[in-house]
């Protein structure tokens, strides 16, 4: 089954620019069997289409349902849970790499570090602290090896980690804009029908329960920019400390309320 693993939707983040029903049309044209939605932060654009297809998606195509998880030292990290399982502290930005996984691993779910070589605070190997560089990396269940919005060189040196680790590849387009939806793939080996089935399937497998690939995409923001996406880079550091921040009440209510459901 071919899958695009990191789909971001008009409907759950705020660059999207690609409605969920348009990222269906187009990848199944594309010959995919399905895709993960992977919105900042958010469910919003799973939710949209849930609520627009009552039985959760087409026969022939498979929407599962994962998040890109803001963490606040060691950049983006690509959740799945369950299909049963829901956590609100997933939209809440902010929490540290270590509380994240496990808190993901005490529920069920899998989760792995989203294109891990890419930009500056973005990602696992260019965090500010030192000791969040690859100091989780065995702990994680999975990596992104191929991203269509990274450098070849980029996607060689995940690939490298993911070797080095033993760790199975997901490829994702990563795309926010039409024209990068399904420039890159997963494809597993055996059938995937829920995200139940597909964390199985990387916990038993590991790296024999699927392939990547793709190609580079030329429209990124960072492409256009050149010099000046260092800028860019910078603000998002200030963005996501500021937006932790404002949601840390809130992360320590749902803290407070999966350790109790943890310890009953």
């Amino acid at each position: 089954m071919k899958f695009d693993m990191h789909c971001h939707t008009k409907e759950g983040s705020l660059d999207g620019k690609v409605p969920i029903e348009e990222f269906v049309r187009v990848l199944k044209e594309k010959g995919f069997d399905g895709m993960l939605v992977t919105d900042h932060d958010s469910y919003k654009g799973y939710r949209s289409w849930r609520e627009r297809r009552a039985d959760g998606g087409q026969e022939d195509f498979l929407v599962l349902k994962g998040v890109e998880y803001d963490t606040i030292d060691a950049g983006h990290i690509l959740v799945i849970m369950p299909e049963n399982v829901k956590l609100k502290i997933l939209e809440l930005r902010g929490l540290p790499v270590q509380f994240l996984t496990e808190i993901v691993h005490k529920n069920g779910g899998i989760l792995g570090p989203a294109h891990p070589c890419g930009e500056r605070y973005l990602s696992i190997t260019n965090t500010r602290k030192h000791k969040n560089r690859l100091a989780v990396m065995d702990r994680f269940d999975f990596l992104e090896g191929f991203n269509a919005c990274e450098s070849p060189e980029s996607n060689a040196t995940a690939m490298e980690i993911a070797a080095r680790y033993d760790k199975p590849v997901f490829g994702g387009s990563d795309a926010h804009k039409p024209d990068c939806v399904g420039l890159a793939y997963t494809e597993f080996q055996e059938p995937v029908r829920c995200e139940s089935d597909l964390i199985r399937l990387v916990r038993e497998k590991g790296r024999q329960a699927c392939a990547c690939g793709g190609e580079h995409y030329m429209g990124t923001t960072k492409e256009k920019m050149g010099r000046m996406n260092s800028l860019l880079v910078q603000s998002f550091w200030f963005y996501n400390h500021l937006a932790s921040l404002m949601r840390a009440r809130k992360r320590r209510r749902e803290l407070g309320r999966l350790y109790i459901r943890i310890k009953a």
